[in-house]
């Protein structure tokens, strides 16, 4: 019995139908795919290294760039609302070029604290203080902006030599002491994700040991939050890296007088090694099959941590 002209249109209308879903979450997997694509190492192109400055201003450069192509935290549409991994990722790097535009600020383009504050710096500081979370009024991308504006037209005025960058131990000490805190913060956070482990000692920053008549804290990470810590973490040794790398050409003379290169190359390669994918953020026991991927990614990490206070110690000291 052969189909009639109504069946045949409900046939059509339902592979149409069909087709348009299918079509649509391909589109969403697209989009959610692309978006969720963590940016690849920094390049800095040739540079004059002979103007000190360069390597660590175009490298906070790059990476306000980054954030303002495609920048997801304050995402209020669908389907990128979605998404969290790469958000909290995009945090932890704006977290690292706070640090570094606020050092810029008030000691690597000032000779004393006397000095004024260089106009450019001050500017790409202020705008990045604003609330990463805001869509509109104004909008955090177009505060980005600004401050990449700025801190380009400070490379220019640094190479006509109206602006200053002062490459001094003690400038980099600071820079260093700023690192140590975040990263101190960062790694409670991942030491904190097993669900086996619910108190943690109070730890001085700049130590990293127990400080003196400390309190054991309670401290309950939800489930939903392991990798968004997970990720902050990587967006803030992302930023980091690159930071460490410019820091290398900016420092070399001073690294050198403190005999101090290879151990900043040993932060590199330990920074470079927080960079992996799992794809499944994991909070196994220690006794699972699983792993914990924020345990793994703390190992590394706090090894960083403690070779960037052995760098402080080195350039204080040595």
């Amino acid at each position: 019995m052969e189909d009639t002209p109504q069946k045949k249109g409900r046939s059509k209308r339902g592979l149409t139908i069909l087709i348009v879903i299918l079509a649509f979450l391909l589109f969403v997997v697209i989009v959610m795919a692309i978006n969720a694509r963590k940016p690849d190492r920094i390049a800095l192109g040739p540079l004059d290294t002979s103007v000190k400055g360069s390597a660590f201003i175009k490298t906070n450069e790059i990476l306000i760039k980054e954030m303002c192509e495609n920048w997801l935290p304050n995402d209020i549409f669908w389907p990128t609302v979605l998404l969290d991994n790469m958000p909290n990722f995009q945090i932890g790097t704006l977290e690292v070029v706070r640090y570094n535009t606020r050092v810029l600020r008030d000691n690597l383009t000032r000779m004393r604290t006397t000095d004024r504050l260089d106009p450019y710096a001050e500017a790409a500081f202020t705008a990045l203080s604003n609330d990463p979370y805001k869509w509109w009024f104004p909008s955090a991308e177009s505060k980005w902006e600004l401050a990449s504006e700025n801190l380009a037209a400070f490379y220019k005025a640094l190479l006509a030599g109206k602006s200053h960058f002062y490459p001094r131990a003690d400038n980099l000490v600071e820079l260093l002491n700023q690192y140590t805190s975040l990263m101190g913060g960062v790694n409670t956070r991942l030491i904190n994700a097993p669900r086996d482990i619910d108190v943690v000692l109070t730890f001085d920053e700049e130590t990293g040991k127990g400080a003196e008549g400390s309190k054991m804290v309670k401290i309950d990470i939800p489930w939903y939050r392991i990798d968004d810590n997970f990720y902050y973490a990587q967006g803030v040794a992302y930023a980091l890296y690159g930071s460490f790398k410019a820091i290398r050409v900016d420092f070399i003379n001073v690294l050198k007088d403190k005999n101090s290169v290879k151990l900043i190359d040993k932060i590199l390669e330990d920074l470079y090694r927080c960079h992996f994918e799992p794809i499944i953020v994991f909070n196994g026991d220690p006794g699972s099959i699983f792993a914990n991927h924020s345990l793994n990614l703390s190992g590394i990490f706090n090894d960083a941590r403690q070779k960037v206070y052995s760098l402080v110690v080195a350039l204080t000291r040595g």
